[in-house]
Parts: structure tokens; sequence; C-alpha cells
């Protein structure tokens, strides 16, 4: 296969858009920094990231280009998790079951609840006086 494979990945409001070029070495480069300037500080964040290409062989084949948009580091590392784990299912199907078993193809639907009127925040209310 020689064409680049492209997936996305989401989570909170984190998008994260990955692109898998041939012939590489396992580099992952995330908006033109590597992983660990990108999420400096944070290496379980670095791990979240890096954790679906430790479960796949053909994974070293290919470098990777993420472009994340939007969110929180937390949200933008799951959503390149997520990113990633989507490609290499592409690029073939027996992956799907290791993915599934870590988690990596659920899409974590939970995102911040709006704030309503009538209250400081979306379920604090304000005090409430009796007199």
């Amino acid at each position: 296969m020689s064409t680049q494979l492209l997936a996305t990945g989401r989570r909170k409001t984190a998008v994260a858009q990955v692109r898998m070029i041939p012939n590489g070495t396992g580099k992952v480069t995330i908006n033109s920094k590597t992983v660990e300037q990108y999420f400096h500080g944070t290496e379980h964040k670095q791990f979240s990231v890096l954790s679906p290409l430790k479960l796949v062989e053909a994974a070293k084949n290919y470098d990777y280009a993420l472009k994340i948009v939007g969110g929180g580091i937390t949200g933008q590392a799951e959503a390149a998790r997520h990113a990633i784990a989507r490609a290499l299912v592409k690029l073939e199907e027996k992956n799907r079951r290791i993915m599934r078993a870590e988690g990596f193809l659920t899409r974590d639907p939970r995102e911040v609840e709006r704030k309503k009127s009538g209250q400081p925040k979306a379920r604090k209310r304000f005090q409430y006086s009796k007199r």
C-alpha cells in the first residue's frame, strides 16, 4: 500500500486528524512538533498518544503526522489516540479486535454541559435564602 491513510479522532471539543505516511520509521509529529515537545511535562499524555502504536507490529513502518485543533491537553491526547487507532484499523482489519479490547476505538461521548440561565453554572444553584 503506497498511498497515505487518513483518519479522524475526537474527544470533547478536540479533533485530531492523522496522516499515515508509508516507508517511515514510526515517527509521530503533532502540529509540526514531536510528541515530547507538544505534550511537554505530561508523560502520561505522551504514553496515551503512543499506546496504539505499541500494540501493532506494522505500525513501525509508517510515520504519523497529526493535526490537532480545539480542546485542552487531555482531550487532544485522547483524540490523537482515537485517530491513530482508527488509522491502524483502516490499515489492516485484524487490528480492530486488538484496538477494541483496549478501548481505543470507542469515542468518549462526554461533553461539557451547557450553563443554564438563572444559575451560576450548569448544575450549581444560587444560594437559597429563606428569610
